[in-house]
């Protein structure tokens, strides 16, 4: 069999946490019936959300653009999970965009016929995040969503930006 490289079995990898995630929702379904699925996987994602937001704490400097450093921390973790994600820097550093061109969470949630699910998890993960890091640093940090994936769009689009 051999040793294949270190990305293909990282991408490998990355395929198995995808399929672990919806496996973990098909066994929440099983055993709790009576719980929305959707709600169940919000609350996950917006956990996740949570975590991530203190692992970029630390990577974060107080005196740059809050809005650019959670983006490009975004747009990192984005394209090391295989997606396709790049950040877009507007109005001196105040706000700052990730583009997602693509994502294969979007063609998971698709193949499995839970697109509903898709955008509303991947919020709670954002918000999750900014929740974390404006508790962290008593800031007002904001993320919007512009444009997704699942909403028939071309790509997912995400404002960060501060207020003053």
């Amino acid at each position: 069999m051999g040793d294949p490289p270190v990305e293909k079995r990282f991408r490998i990898l990355c395929e198995i946490t995808r399929a672990q995630h919806f496996a973990w929702r098909e066994a929440v379904q099983r055993k709790a019936p009576n719980l929305d699925a959707t709600e169940v996987v919000k609350e996950m994602w917006r956990v996740t959300g949570e975590g991530t937001g203190a692992a970029y704490l630390k990577h974060l400097d107080k005196s740059g653009s809050l809005p650019q450093q959670v983006a490009e921390s975004i747009a990192f973790s984005s394209v090391c999970m295989g997606e396709d994600a790049v950040v877009e820097i507007g109005a001196g550093g105040k706000e700052a965009f990730v583009r997602h061109r693509g994502c294969p969470w979007h063609g998971w949630h698709e193949r499995k016929g839970l697109l509903a699910e898709d955008r509303p998890g991947c919020d709670a993960w954002f918000e999750g995040t900014v929740a974390t890091v404006n508790r962290a640093l008593n800031t007002s940090l904001k993320v919007e969503t512009l444009k997704a994936l699942p909403d028939g769009d071309d790509c997912c689009l995400r404002r960060f930006s501060v207020e003053g």
